[in-house]
């Protein structure tokens, strides 16, 4: 799925490979016109979700091809020109792929100081054709689209590289969903549709085009965003976010809160409420449920007697997987210590909106409020 390409315009290869892999696991499938695919459970309830990804990728086009045999490019979607030079690409074309490469001068062949930066304007690929003749003989015209071949790989162990991470971990994670609520034997009470969309990279074509198709009453986009710990990116205009790493929002003592996602909020909320009898507690957003943040994890068990993790899942997610973490470290095994995570119950839920199913379950403010209220005393 990684190593197929997918242009932004030209999906369909991926999106076979997608359905092929999401089949076992939908009771049928939607496409329509620009090539979005759509996987259906329980397509006859009335209330509608989507769960989406988007299938393309970034490339080029072929814009024109000059006597000499140099092809000049447009882009499709937000290609780096910067990045380019140096690079194979892939031209496809209906005699089938033929390779080529951006051309950049050599550095002894530029003028120190006076070098100019790689623009669109005057990056090239060469293919190894004498003339325009020969480029056309081999299939390439004005129109071809063009992706580069970078395969998937794993680095460190731990950490994959390959071009089109955004957004096919998107597509891989909805369809993860739908395999597992199909193992899981879960029966939905509202209809899911798991949505590849196309042509997002130059406008969210696709998605645009299939909300309008499916009129969903609720729905989850899935999408990447960037490691601003990386040289060259400015972390106070892009904030700070690293790979597994969580932070500490609001610091105090007396209790601290490990929020993931949507409960983060709460968590402040009642850090707010806490003030006014005079309690100060931490408040840390985890941010990452997967990998997690480990040391943030022991760092808030050692400098706070009372530790809540709050989550928007069922058990045996994110907080279970913090517990194992500090049991492994042989560090719950305390006795003037105390842990609660706070998870939505493991069983099958009745319909009802957002707001209310937190409430129920206890995950609101109001709940994680009564349980701060057990664990520590309230007084003014």
């Amino acid at each position: 799925y990684l190593n197929n390409a997918s242009p932004t315009g030209y999906e369909w290869e991926g999106q076979k490979i997608w359905m092929d892999y999401l089949k076992p696991y939908v009771d049928e499938f939607i496409t329509d016109t620009y090539g979005t695919a759509v996987g259906v459970i329980n397509p006859k309830s009335n209330f509608k979700v989507v769960i989406e990804g988007h299938s393309d990728e970034i490339s080029w086009y072929v814009n024109y091809i000059t006597d000499k045999g140099l092809i000049y490019v447009i882009r499709n979607g937000g290609s780096d020109h910067q990045i380019a030079p140096s690079k194979w690409v892939n031209i496809h074309t209906k005699k089938g792929i033929v390779k080529g490469v951006f051309g950049w001068p050599a550095i002894h062949t530029r003028t120190p100081g006076k070098e100019e930066p790689p623009k669109l304007e005057n990056i090239s690929i060469d293919v190894g054709a004498k003339d325009k003749k020969e480029v056309e003989k081999m299939g390439v015209h004005v129109g071809c689209v063009i992706t580069y071949p970078d395969s998937f790989q794993i680095i460190n162990k731990n950490k994959f590289i390959c071009r089109a991470i955004d957004n096919r971990a998107g597509g891989f994670m909805i369809a993860e969903v739908a395999r597992l609520l199909k193992e899981n034997k879960d029966k939905l009470p509202f209809c899911l549709y798991v949505t590849n969309s196309v042509q997002e990279e130059i406008g969210l074509r696709g998605a645009e085009m299939i909300t309008n198709t499916l009129k969903p009453n609720v729905a989850i986009v899935t999408d990447v965003t960037h490691d601003t710990s990386t040289p060259m990116i400015d972390a106070k205009k892009e904030g700070d976010v690293k790979i597994g790493k969580g932070r500490i929002i609001k610091r105090g003592k007396d209790l601290a809160i490990l929020a993931l996602g949507t409960r983060v909020g709460s968590a402040l909320k009642v850090a707010d409420l806490l003030l006014q009898y005079n309690l100060n507690i931490t408040v840390a957003d985890a941010r990452f449920a997967k990998p997690i943040d480990t040391q943030l994890v022991e760092k808030l068990w050692n400098e706070h007697q009372k530790l809540i993790i709050i989550e928007e899942g069922s058990a045996g997610g994110f907080s279970s997987h913090c517990l194992h973490f500090l049991s492994s470290k042989d560090l719950l095994n305390k006795h003037d210590k105390e842990i609660k995570c706070l998870t939505m119950p493991d069983n099958f839920q009745d319909h009802a909106s957002q707001k209310e199913q937190l409430a129920r379950a206890g995950l609101d403010t109001d709940g994680l409020m009564k349980v701060v209220s057990r664990m520590i005393s309230l007084s003014n």
